[in-house]
């Protein structure tokens, strides 16, 4: 497989699925921003760190608007970086991934990595509005969230490596992460902010941030296999 074209399939692939993703950020999840953020701008008002005045209408207003059109851009900035690193990974780890065709490996490999580095962090530190959490926090959160998320992945790394190794119980690297992963989850120390929000807008906001990463996921995996099943096509027809 040609270097270039690998490469620019794995970007590409990876525009297009942060583009999907953006946008279904717009659709799904900026709905609970508005409201979680309008409850924030209430407090704001009570406590008289702002005042209900036109001026900060117009600002506030032209900040969402900017921040939301700027949604896809980031979205499609995103997900090419984590193409990247699934391209990384697929050439890696290709040779070890279930037989078929190339769209099979990379949904297994997209899936796995789902798992690994979003889906197990999410439970521990799902995702928050804008209501949860303290401006003191932040730095902390986010090295919490960071930690669990390169533990989790080197930890992969590292079983996929044993994975190799073992002849006829290759299910004991699987254990073996599972009982490693579920002792890390205990052990990492909880969020340390308390949920003041409705809960149901925490829950809904959770659950469409949740919805919409996985389809990103879900959605790199079919576009880039695809891609990468066309230029293996054409490269065989050519030999």
């Amino acid at each position: 497989m040609k270097t270039g074209l690998f490469i620019i399939l794995v970007l590409v692939s990876g525009c297009f699925a942060g583009l999907i993703h953006g946008g279904l950020n717009l659709v799904m999840v900026e709905p609970y921003l508005d409201q979680a953020i309008g409850i924030e701008n209430q407090t704001l008002f009570a406590t008289g760190h702002e005042e209900d005045t036109l001026s900060f209408w117009v600002e506030y207003n032209s900040y969402r608007v900017w921040q939301k059109s700027g949604q896809v851009l980031a979205g499609a900035i995103l997900g090419t970086s984590i193409s990247a690193l699934v391209g990384i990974v697929f050439l890696f780890v290709r040779k070890s991934l279930p037989d078929g065709n190339n769209v099979k490996k990379i949904l297994v490999l997209s899936g796995l990595m789902w798992f690994t580095i979003f889906v197990i962090p999410f439970l521990k530190y799902p995702a928050n509005p804008p209501t949860v959490g303290e401006a003191e926090t932040v730095v902390m959160r986010g090295i919490l969230f960071l930690s669990f998320i390169a533990i989790s992945g080197l930890s992969t790394i590292a079983f996929y490596q044993l994975y190799k190794k073992l002849q006829n119980k290759k299910i004991l690297a699987f254990v073996g992460y599972g009982l490693f992963i579920s002792i890390v989850f205990v052990l990492m120390p909880e969020n340390p902010d308390q949920i003041t929000a409705p809960i149901e807008l925490v829950e809904n906001f959770r659950g469409a941030s949740f919805l919409t990463v996985s389809v990103y996921w879900l959605t790199l995996g079919l576009i880039l296999g695809g891609f990468i099943e066309k230029l293996q096509e054409r490269l065989n027809l050519k030999e």
